[in-house]
């Protein structure tokens, strides 16, 4: 995997780059499947469980046209726009994704919009048990905070 040029990972996100980065839910989407992951995830992978998210079925039970449709805007759209932002790093060449260095700026605004996913889904169940209660808490905390 390429090294990240100085110009993608060494700058301060801005807002307007924040709010388009987290404007799309399929994005959104591919930032909560990235979370956590100690290494470099294979971009099929990752549209089986964004279209899972998005139809609310298990990624085995994703039908092949929602797959293939998550798949082709990631790899045609939205990956890049992140990877331009320096938020993920894509290898072309090995298919796989994973978080950049500045995810860091972006994560507390993901903790803030996840609030807006639908609870009783399997996104929710599943950033509940990759999280625990904590990450539910603190999303709670922060919102309250800025309701003040």
């Amino acid at each position: 995997m390429g090294a990240l040029t100085s110009s993608q990972s060494d700058y301060e996100l801005s807002a307007d780059t924040i709010l388009e980065l987290l404007a799309n839910r399929r994005r959104r989407y591919l930032l909560y499947a990235l979370r956590g992951q100690d290494g470099p995830i294979e971009l099929s992978t990752l549209a089986e469980q964004v279209a899972g998210w998005e139809h609310d079925v298990p990624p085995e039970e994703v039908a092949k046209n929602e797959y293939k449709s998550v798949y082709v805007s990631s790899v045609q759209c939205h990956v890049p726009k992140l990877a331009d932002a320096g938020v993920v790093d894509h290898d072309e060449d090995n298919h796989t994704v994973v978080l950049a260095d500045n995810f860091e700026q972006l994560e507390p605004y993901l903790r803030i919009v996840v609030k807006d996913e639908p609870e009783n889904s399997t996104l929710h169940t599943a950033l509940e048990r990759d999280a625990g209660e904590g990450f539910f808490r603190q999303i709670r905390e922060n919102v309250a905070r800025l309701k003040q």
